[in-house]
């Protein structure tokens, strides 16, 4: 059990990095990230979550934790490269001039943090009232994961919804509609993921932390991998399987929490978290290197 104090410290300095980036981009909106900048403070974010994961096995004295939460930071983090992909499509429709690009991606990201610091207790709370809702979970994610495997392997196509539309004719400034436009998507986006992360923990702890980490510093990575949209074409169905593997095993975990241990005399089998962690980052290394084989001519070009 975690105790106040931890849970304040934790929510404290993680708080002072967001607001000290929000300081950064504010002081420097005007100035274009390089790729190298965004690269040392990429690297930076994932040191970072690295050693809180390592930190975390003393605090939970056992190996379980630690592995709930690379389990869940890797998974949130592929969904968040994911997202930026159409980050990258929503601002160029919009035409946000690459200077103002860096406070509109912070802000959306703070949005996005605040929406799913409001979705995480209200997971939590549906988990330990009812068992059953994992079926439901599950459900969604089997669902998600099939409408990102269908989807065409083009370029996807962001198309701007009412809100956005009427915005536009009230002559609202670019940068509140860009805002705006991700602040709807962000809210899209957490209905996977909050799912998601529940299917391979249920620690409010690590759910909450996994979440912030995979977050921060998307600022930064969304410039590291501009340039990267058109070669990691195979994301999406990496995240598909990803998604399809917590969904079913979603499923499984409240048939046996209902009772139903064996279905027309098949045992229902129980996947290890230490076999979920190998299975997430076995697809996505796959999915990559796939990614960038497929795809040299386009670097070459470039």
């Amino acid at each position: 059990m975690i105790s106040t104090t931890t849970w304040v410290v934790t929510i404290g300095v993680l708080a002072l990095v967001i607001l000290f980036d929000l300081w950064l981009a504010i002081l420097r909106r005007n100035v274009h990230t390089s790729l190298l900048e965004a690269g040392i403070w990429t690297t930076v974010y994932i040191g970072a979550a690295l050693i809180f994961g390592f930190f975390l096995l003393p605090l939970f004295a056992n190996q379980q934790a630690q592995q709930e939460f690379f389990a869940g930071w890797l998974t949130e983090y592929a969904l968040s490269v994911d997202n930026i992909f159409v980050f990258i499509i929503i601002l160029g429709h919009l035409h946000v001039k690459k200077e103002k690009q860096q406070l509109v991606l912070l802000l959306g990201i703070m949005l996005t943090i605040l929406m799913r610091g409001a979705l995480i207790p209200l997971g939590a709370a549906l988990i330990s009232r009812f068992a059953s809702i994992f079926f439901l979970f599950g459900a969604f994610l089997l669902y998600t994961a099939f409408k990102l495997y269908s989807e065409s392997s083009d370029e996807e196509q962001w198309k701007e919804g009412k809100v956005v539309a009427k915005m536009k004719k009230r002559g609202l400034s670019t940068f509140t509609i860009a805002l705006v436009a991700l602040g709807l998507t962000n809210l899209v986006f957490s209905l996977d993921s909050i799912p998601a992360i529940f299917g391979l923990t249920k620690n409010a702890y690590i759910v909450t932390t996994a979440n912030i980490f995979a977050l921060m510093g998307l600022r930064q990575l969304y410039f590291l991998l501009e340039n990267l949209l058109k070669r990691l074409i195979y994301l999406s169905k990496g995240l598909s399987i990803i998604l399809a593997f917590i969904g079913v095993k979603m499923v499984f975990e409240a048939l046996n929490g209902v009772g139903v241990h064996k279905i027309l005399g098949v045992h229902v089998p129980e996947f290890s978290l230490t076999f979920s962690l190998g299975s997430i980052i076995t697809c996505l290394i796959i999915t990559t290197v796939a990614s960038l084989t497929a795809t040299r001519g386009i670097a070459g070009a470039e």
